[in-house]
């Protein structure tokens, strides 16, 4: 990856349309979980109008000229399954960065499984726990019906590679990468549900 983070792609359209689309929502306004923030995570509590939009999880696009070198993962799930994002390409996927004490998980978690199951066949869902073992990850995605792979991410080797995009200790963070694997959004955040939708679609009629 660069070592610098892209600039947010300005369109001013459609910043308007995801401010809506947040400010719009019936949730709490729960912010990511912080412990000792990065200037990622301290700019986006700021809520000062630098590209994003402060609320509910502040959003930030990229535009494709200004994207990075497509997420490159290999792990196997608590569940077993093998993640393996070489099979990502060609399909959207969103990548949610979360632990099962982090209060706006939980809020956040439903729009999680309502969009993974609407968008099934057609964008791939993972998780990345970064503090879970695996009774407890697994307690919570019983308790809210999460179906989708979740990989166990306590040595936190997934979230350094990601610090581009994913502060340390800013969960819950959700990454949403374009056909080409590569991060096209970011909610830094709880997701609400018709945001992240916004954003997956935009992802998916995005041309390879």
């Amino acid at each position: 990856m660069a070592d610098h983070l892209p600039s947010p792609l300005k369109y001013a359209g459609r910043r308007a349309f995801l401010r809506a689309a947040v400010l719009g929502a019936a949730v709490l306004p729960l912010a990511a979980c912080v412990g000792d923030e990065d200037s990622l995570a301290k700019q986006a509590r700021e809520g000062n109008n630098k590209n994003y939009i402060a609320g509910d999880g502040s959003v930030e696009e990229y535009g494709p000229e200004s994207r990075t070198a497509p997420v490159k993962i290999s792990a196997v799930a608590y569940d077993g399954t093998t993640i393996d994002s070489a099979t990502w390409v060609g399909q959207a996927t969103v990548l949610n960065f979360w632990y099962a004490a982090c209060a706006p998980c939980r809020i956040e978690a439903p729009h999680l499984v309502e969009l993974s199951s609407e968008y099934e066949g057609k964008v791939e869902f993972i998780g990345i726990n970064v503090r879970d073992e695996k009774e407890a990850a697994e307690a919570f995605e019983r308790t809210f019906g999460i179906t989708y792979p979740s990989v166990q991410d306590t040595q936190g080797a997934i979230q350094l590679a990601m610090t581009q995009y994913v502060p340390l200790q800013a969960v819950p963070t959700t990454l949403v990468l374009d056909r080409q694997g590569r991060v096209a959004a970011r909610i830094l955040g709880a997701a609400e549900k018709s945001t992240l939708k916004a954003l997956i679609d935009t992802a998916l009629t995005e041309a390879l």
